[in-house]
């Protein structure tokens, strides 16, 4: 009986201690950086972090948009935007997210490396019918946002 009662004070102390898990973490990884604009990658999730300029309540928020990298999206998204730098004449390109519209907004110069493009960003959700716009940024600013 002894024997029985330890047997069973031994696993009740056992359980008691499994309480715990370990769960399995998935990195945060910041990719490149452009003064308060930065991507972030979880997983196959990336983030864009850009800072709005219009002027709203709280201009010094960052505002950010995601996509999963599916079929190469972060790829496709960084050849679209280099793209875009390139046509003639420079043209707006709307993009559809899972949660978000995104216009590339370009704006041209003579230079053709003072070339911009702006983020602006509204949602889907009619009930957060929210926009906003990054600040402007050139080629080489890309280039160093998606680290290429």
């Amino acid at each position: 009986m002894k024997k029985i009662i330890t047997l069973a004070i031994l696993l009740f102390s056992f359980v008691s201690f499994a309480q715990i898990k370990v769960l399995e973490t998935v990195p945060v990884e910041k990719l490149g950086k452009v003064n308060n604009n930065y991507i972030q990658k979880i997983g196959d999730e990336y983030t864009v972090y850009y800072t709005s300029i219009q002027n709203d309540d709280d201009s010094s928020a960052l505002r950010k948009f995601s996509f999963k990298n599916v079929n190469n999206d972060y790829t496709g998204l960084y050849n679209i935007i280099m793209g875009g730098f390139t046509a003639s004449p420079l043209y707006d390109i709307k993009l559809e997210l899972p949660n978000n519209y995104i216009w590339l907004h370009y704006t041209g110069s003579v230079i053709p490396e003072k070339a911009t493009v702006q983020f602006m960003v509204s949602s889907k959700e009619a009930s957060s019918a929210t926009s906003s716009v990054s600040e402007p940024f050139v080629k080489d600013q890309i280039n160093k946002l998606f680290q290429k």
